[in-house]
């Protein structure tokens, strides 16, 4: 039965299914198609902050295009790992996959909000909405990592060596004089 689930593992799968195929579909286009990819609705305000305020070459605008992608990448790749990790009933009990959420979470919020403050400095309401709704997520799930209770991953910890089988005690050689 699935009672073995904490509630931050739990919600950090439900936002691995949402990050890893909308991240990595905006990542594909801007490394299909750097310019066009760049200015899709997930992307738009960055591209727009760069070509308003910072006046970059066209060649700038393209590498910065696939530093996001890049980052991206790297966000959908923590949270993949994630995933593979807490298949194993062991390691979602100890809490051995909170390292790569805990990364996801760090990497993606950052992101995110950059994405937010430059949509906000453009004035695109879609994006902005769009940023601050991940941000938001991402944040959620950040705080349910940090205050879930440490005395229930020790007692989950705890419950994964009682169903080890115990290694027997040393016992000293027997005499051949029996």
């Amino acid at each position: 039965m699935a009672t073995n689930w904490r509630i931050s593992t739990f919600n950090g799968a439900l936002l691995a299914a949402y990050f890893i195929p909308s991240w990595t579909a905006a990542a594909l286009r801007i490394m299909i198609s750097p310019v066009s990819g760049f200015y899709d609705r997930p992307n738009i305000s960055i591209a727009l902050f760069i070509s308003d305020y910072l006046h970059l070459a066209a060649m700038s605008t393209v590498r910065a295009a696939w530093l996001l992608a890049l980052g991206k990448l790297t966000v959908v790749a923590f949270f993949g790992v994630f995933v593979v990790l807490t298949t194993r009933v062991n390691i979602r009990k100890a809490g051995g996959c909170d390292e790569a959420l805990g990364f996801a979470l760090a990497i993606g919020s950052l992101i995110s909000f950059v994405s937010m403050v430059m949509a906000a400095k453009v004035g695109e309401a879609a994006a902005l909405r769009l940023h601050a709704t991940e941000l938001l997520l991402l944040l959620g799930t950040a705080i349910l990592l940090a205050v879930e209770p440490p005395l229930s991953r020790k007692a989950a910890h705890d419950d994964v060596a009682s169903e080890e089988p115990a290694e027997p005690a040393y016992m000293p050689p027997q005499s051949k004089a029996a």
